[in-house]
């Protein structure tokens, strides 16, 4: 018997590599001293979390830079190292995240991605060439033209001077000079986590979809807008072909659009490139039983969701696959038309949001559901 093991973080709960060791526990008790191997692997879905998950269940380090966050004051961002495939692992959001800015004080129009170029830059400097990029809850709306900054690019506007930083100051860029960029970022490889399929600019672009909650006004869109179109075309001058409408191009503020045009970044689903990463088809492919879940399992995990993915992975491999969550919904059922064979809620009695949310109390709830899940299997096997 074999058991995989690949759970999402229960937000505000446990961290992956906690949910899934509580599983294992859970299934050790139910087969006692009889033999079962059982492997456990962390998941996220290239969102808020995926730092956590891949350092904690990858054996990886934590680092952190002081950086310029979304205003231009410092920030600690923290990112991860992977050693054992000299990969660092960034969330934009830490950098230029709109957590990071008072509510009073959103407005895309002045805030930069320059914090995320540092953190890219550093972890260059240490000899890093491989990135898994998050792009997910930025504050800005600036075609990654601040990112790019911190990487040597430098962009001036048509008399010649420097451009400063912010969505506004974008549209006065005319020309893109490389001279200066960081020779080693020629070797790196971007893998960026990228689930939104927004263009650059337009109706469904950057700016007129995400930035009014970003702190933009009906004018604001409308010049975010000029200025990523007038970008667009500065960029297509200067590299020959045009990326503003590429599936993606707008995600994080039209970061999407940097990574595309400027680093040859690969936009790709979130989920894929986690279990790319942990290799979890390596280890699912004898499996008998995948075990997933999240914190909430409802019809928005159907829609493409980290247990999906590892469930549709799974499945090509004939595994069963089981699913716990801290709590399941009435439209839930569609997660089963999407692989997941049977879901269980791990709450097993009344009790205030707050108690099942505690740490231990969580732990406690998912090892008692798992075991029973693994009687039962055990008594009809």
């Amino acid at each position: 018997m074999k058991i995989v093991i690949a759970i999402d973080s229960l937000k505000n709960s446990l961290t992956s590599v906690e949910a899934g060791r509580a599983v294992e526990a859970g299934v050790r008790k139910a087969y006692g001293s009889q033999p079962v191997q059982i492997v456990v692997k962390p998941l996220a879905d290239g969102g808020e979390g995926t730092v956590e998950a891949l350092v904690e269940g990858m054996n990886g380090k934590l680092c952190h830079a002081v950086v310029k966050g979304p205003l231009g004051e410092p920030v600690s961002c923290s990112y991860g190292y992977l050693p054992d495939t000299a990969t660092a692992v960034i969330e934009m959001a830490g950098a230029a995240g709109l957590g990071l800015v008072p509510e009073d004080r959103r407005n895309p129009l002045y805030t930069t991605t320059y914090g995320v170029g540092q953190v890219m830059a550093k972890a260059i400097e240490g000899g890093i060439r491989h990135f898994i990029i998050g792009l997910g809850g930025s504050a800005t709306s600036d075609c990654g033209v601040g990112m790019l900054q911190a990487l040597g690019y430098v962009f001036r506007d048509a008399e010649g001077h420097v451009v400063g930083t912010g969505g506004l100051a974008v549209g006065d860029i005319a020309s893109v000079d490389d001279s200066q960029v960081l020779p080693a970022l020629k070797e790196c490889t971007f893998d960026v986590a990228c689930d939104v399929t927004n263009p650059l600019y337009g109706t469904l672009g950057a700016a007129a979809v995400f930035g009014p909650q970003k702190g933009a006004s009906p004018a604001d869109v409308k010049r975010l807008d000029d200025a990523s179109r007038s970008f667009a075309a500065v960029t297509k001058a200067y590299k020959g072909q045009d990326y503003s409408q590429a599936s993606g191009a707008g995600a994080a503020g039209g970061l999407g659009f940097a990574f595309l045009a400027y680093l040859q970044g690969r936009l790709r689903s979130g989920i894929q490139i986690v279990l790319d990463s942990i290799k979890l088809a390596d280890v699912v492919a004898d499996a008998d039983y995948v075990i997933t879940g999240e914190g909430r399992l409802d019809a928005q995990t159907a829609m493409g969701k980290a247990p999906i993915g590892v469930a549709k992975l799974a499945k090509q491999y004939g595994a069963k696959v089981i699913a716990l969550a801290g709590c399941t919904t009435e439209d839930a059922g569609e997660c089963n038309r999407q692989g997941i064979d049977a879901f269980f809620s791990i709450v097993d009695k009344a009790m205030p949001l707050q108690e099942a949310m505690d740490r231990d109390t969580a732990i406690g709830n998912m090892t008692r559901t798992a075991q029973q899940v693994f009687n039962l299997i055990r008594a009809v096997s």
